[in-house]
């Protein structure tokens, strides 16, 4: 005899499948729910980012418009005499917190909470300068009104003193000019190593040494006192022959470093004393003219020429 199992089997699959599809439902049903949570709780985060944001812009616009006052009350109470370090430090806090957020462009509430109260405190600080402005104000008015007298007496007085001070310059300028010493007289001679001297032009060969000298005219404004006095030997190409072994140096001309060749200290004593140089370039000279130069402190007193062929 043949037993039938189909039929146990064919009812236990028609009772699990409603149970099945029930728990799909139930999971589709939990997934709904949370994707629909999750989309209202980005959009609420998303939204709270906003408004932190327009907040946070809010106040950089307020940072902004106070520092802007803050430099008119800094010039103003500088104008007026008054302290400004209060403000000034005031200014560099709102630069330094102002540069931060512009830097990072991210803040919480409790940071934007904090600046607004901030500002607050700078808006407060402003209304106070503005009241010392005004009393600032008034005691420049009374001085002003109390000083008028004073102040014709002083620019005529300053008028008179400007007068003495330019004749005082005028004539400052005109004893300098007149107590600059001249050189005068000047040759420049060429001696060769057996000490025989030659006039311009010379040959290389001539030259062991170059001989300047000259004299300095009398002069009756300049005081005695004791003078360094410079030659500079220029060649055609503008060059002055340098060279420290040999007393060379530099020193200042029209506020500007400048070269000379050589240099010796002299007692200025109005004689119309002789001053010589010798000058060993201890090599060959090239060809062409050369200007010698004489200078004292600041200023040129002669020059001569000389060639080499």
């Amino acid at each position: 005899m043949t037993t039938n199992t189909s039929e146990p089997t064919s009812s236990n699959n028609s009772k699990r499948i409603p149970i099945i599809i029930a728990l799909l439902s139930i999971i589709v049903i939990i997934q709904g729910v949370k994707i629909y949570l999750d989309y209202e709780d980005k959009k609420a985060k998303d939204e709270r980012i906003e408004s932190t944001e327009l907040e946070l812009s809010g106040t950089l616009t307020q940072l902004e418009e106070i520092s802007n006052e803050l430099d008119e009350r800094i010039e103003e109470i500088e104008r007026l005499g008054g302290d400004i370090t209060e403000l000034e430090e005031a200014k560099a806090e709102i630069e330094k917190e102002r540069n931060q957020l512009q830097y990072t462009r991210t803040a919480n509430r409790k940071v934007i909470s904090s600046l607004n109260d901030k500002v607050a405190g700078y808006q407060e600080l402003l209304k106070l300068k503005d009241e010392e402005i005004l009393k600032l104000r008034e005691v420049n008015n009374e001085l002003l009104t109390e000083n008028t007298g004073l102040k014709v007496e002083k620019n005529e007085l300053t008028s008179e003193i400007s007068s003495l001070s330019e004749e005082s310059e005028k004539l400052a300028s005109k004893v300098a000019m007149a107590s600059q010493l001249k050189a005068e007289n000047i040759g420049i001679l060429a001696i060769n190593t057996n000490n025989k001297e030659r006039s311009s032009p010379f040959r290389n060969k001539h030259i062991d040494k170059l001989k300047v000298t000259f004299e300095i005219s009398e002069n009756n404004v300049a005081p005695i006192e004791g003078k360094d006095i410079l030659i500079r030997i220029i060649d055609n190409n503008g060059q002055v022959l340098f060279d420290v072994a040999n007393g060379s140096g530099t020193f200042m001309l029209n506020d500007k470093e400048t070269f000379y060749t050589a240099s010796q200290e002299i007692l200025f004593d109005n004689s119309k004393q002789t001053v010589t140089f010798l000058y060993d370039k201890g090599s060959d000279y090239a060809l062409g003219q050369y200007t010698m130069e004489v200078y004292t402190e600041d200023y040129k007193m002669g020059s001569h020429t000389f060639v080499v062929k």
